[in-house]
């Protein structure tokens, strides 16, 4: 089975086609301020609407309120919600029952003990994305597009009760090791396919792609 892949942090129509006519099989569409990824609401719905209904659209959000959420959904009507922030159990059933739509849950890595909250989240996300923890020396660090990667083989033998995504750190030179490592059935890139902090590259972002279908 195809490694599925995740471009996510879009924000130009030219990069969402480049992503689908690459075989991206997920796009991410990021709300949160603090990020150079973040999108408006008017850019979500032009953006939205170039996307099939084969590719998944996914909302990025950290800690999001209802109103936000309502935005969102009525914005870019997504097919799955990413929850980055530190959304408990009880908020996820709670914005699952709101909305009805599966939920993508986040987990910070760093090292073993850390795989552990992702036993919290099995019967109230659809998915789990494994992705770094920042240092808590890193000064105004994201909840992720950091550009950081964790030790992969921590992964390595693990059957979550989820369907999971790797993110954090990856490129198209690396995402191949990382698969290989980690075991991983989908990989989730940010960061690693910008020229610049939010201007995502075509050629890098068809380059992970080929490079982790071929994995």
């Amino acid at each position: 089975m195809s490694i599925q892949v995740k471009i996510c942090g879009l924000s130009t129509a030219e990069t969402v086609d480049v992503a689908i006519g690459a075989g991206a099989d997920y796009l991410g569409f990021t709300f949160f301020a603090r990020s150079p990824r973040h999108i408006s609401f008017e850019q979500a719905t032009l953006l939205g609407a170039l996307v099939p209904a084969s590719v998944a659209k996914v909302a990025l959000c950290v800690d999001a309120d209802d109103v936000l959420l309502d935005a969102i959904m009525t914005a870019l009507e997504p097919d799955i919600l990413q929850l980055h922030g530190s959304e408990s159990p009880e908020r996820l059933l709670s914005i699952k029952s709101r909305y009805g739509v599966p939920l993508m849950k986040a987990i910070p890595i760093n090292e073993a003990d850390d795989l552990q909250e992702a036993v919290l989240y099995r019967d109230c996300a659809d998915l789990l994305l494994f992705d770094a923890k920042p240092p808590k020396s890193m000064a105004n660090a994201l909840p992720g597009g950091n550009g950081l990667a964790f030790d992969w083989s921590l992964l390595a033998g693990q059957k979550p009760d989820l369907p999971w995504m790797l993110s954090g750190g990856l490129t198209p030179g690396n995402v191949g090791e990382a698969i290989a490592i980690s075991g991983a059935p989908a990989v989730d890139v940010s960061s690693g396919v910008e020229s610049a902090p939010g201007q995502k590259s075509p050629e890098l972002i068809t380059r992970f792609i080929q490079a982790a279908k071929s994995a």
